[in-house]
Order: structure tokens, then sequence, then C-alpha cells
């Protein structure tokens, strides 16, 4: 493939490098299952595709880092999506560990505090800089998607503030701490566009394609309507892994965006 490769963005990235990104690595399938097997099965299957991965936390907690690796002989880009969130000492262990181990898609809590956010930060770029390697991506998750603003106010008790101003300020903290982007909704992916500038990498889960059900998302977009919205990369999972043809589902949304991209 002749894009150029997440891995090879700098740390502040670039708007020309992301708009290099081939359709097929701004998508990451969520691989949710409980098992390696059946998780490999299918990135065997959507391996011609060209898609990218994200492993969570039922899956790494089941199988651990091993089935990382095995991805990798795919040999497409691999987010490890375990939501970092301690003190800044134990998630810049954590980051530690990460870095060593290779990953190089990683994503931290952004209610954490500034503190972890640059404990993590200065972890990754000294374990890298240790082995020779580039630093991993890190990515702040700033609001679950799951959560409403009903949620926020009552729950959270954050009153008189909107999700997208919420979220947007939690963006802005990100940046400043040094992270390289936010986990996000495509719904305030504008906003934080607008605050965090254009090197800022936005990643997008509750993407929905036209006619699928919410689930239980509360803030959800379809992949066109992510992408035009400023999403740089889209995190879909049970609209491939629940479809009856995952590889069919695939390529829809595949067509979607780059529908969207021209």
């Amino acid at each position: 493939m002749s894009s150029l490769p997440v891995s090879s963005l700098s740390k502040t990235g670039s708007e020309g490098a992301k708009a290099a990104l081939s359709v097929e690595e701004r998508l990451f399938v969520a691989l949710d299952y409980p098992d390696a097997a059946t998780a490999l099965a299918l990135a065997e299957r959507l391996a011609p595709l060209g898609v990218s991965y994200k492993i969570g936390l039922q899956l790494f907690y089941a199988e651990g880092m091993a089935v990382v690796h095995q991805l990798r002989q795919f040999g497409k880009t691999v987010f490890v999506d375990l939501k970092l969130h301690d003190i800044p000492n134990t998630v810049a262990g954590a980051v530690d560990s990460l870095v060593i181990q290779g990953v190089d898609f990683l994503n931290l809590h952004t209610q954490g505090g500034p503190e972890m956010m640059r404990a993590a930060v200065v972890s990754a770029q000294q374990a890298a800089s240790r082995l020779g390697q580039t630093p991993p991506k890190l990515i702040g998750v700033t609001l679950l998607t799951s959560l409403s603003e009903q949620a926020l106010n009552e729950f959270l008790f954050v009153e008189g503030v909107s999700v997208g101003e919420y979220v947007q300020h939690l963006a802005m903290q990100a940046k400043k701490a040094g992270l390289d982007g936010v986990v996000c909704s495509a719904q305030e992916a504008p906003l934080i566009r607008a605050a965090c500038g254009p090197d800022f990498l936005l990643v997008t889960p509750g993407i929905r394609p036209a006619g699928a059900g919410e689930q239980d998302q509360a803030r959800v977009i379809t992949p066109a309507q992510a992408l035009q919205n400023g999403s740089d990369y889209l995190v879909i999972g049970r609209p491939i892994t629940g479809a009856s043809d995952p590889v069919a589902a695939t390529q829809s949304i595949l067509d979607e965006m780059r529908g969207a991209l021209v």
C-alpha cells in the first residue's frame, strides 16, 4: 500500500500526512471478542480489504499482548484500547510497558488530569528513545459515546455545560498536555477541530452506517457524516462483527467513507 502508515506521522502530525492516509487506514475494526481465535478468524477474512484493527478490554484481558502480535501478521496498525486511568506514576509505568511491547496506538482517559496525561507523554517519549523507535500515538478519551447530556448533568454533576463544551474543554487539555489527539463523537468533531487545529487527531467510535441501530450508544453518526465533520479515524464494531457477511459490510462502509472524501 503506497499511503503513509500511521506510525510514520510525526509527534505533532501534519495535515498533508493525514490527507495521505488511505480510506482503509482510517477504519479501525473493533475486534470485541472473548478469544483470539474468533478475532483472528475475522481479521483474516478482512485482511484483503486492508483495514486496521482495535483491541478492547475484553479481548486484551483474555489474550494479552499475544493477540496484538498475532494481528500484526496482517501488516496493519493495531489500536490497543485500554483507556488507562490511574495516578500519574502508574499510568507512566503502564505506557512504558506498552511501548516496550511495540504498541503504537493507545489511549488514556483525559479525566485522569493534566499531570497524568503529561506523565504518559514523557514516558512514551523516553521509552521510544531508549528503544530507538517512534513514540506511540497517545489518544485521550473525552466523554464516552454511551453517555448523554442528561448523564453529564445528572451523574457526572456537570451542570450548565453542554456535551460539546465539555468535550472541547477536555480535548484542549489533552493537546496542552502533549497528546496526539482524542477519542470523541463525530458530533463534537467540528468544535474540537476549531479549538485544537488541523493536526490534532480525532478518533471516532459510535459509528453506525445508515439503517443500523444505535444499540448502547447515545451519540452516534454515520461514517460519511463523521468524515465530513472532521474525524480522522473511525472505530466500527458491531455493524461489522455482527453482520451476516462481515466482508460485505466492511466493503460497504469503506465505499461510504470513500464517497465522503471525494
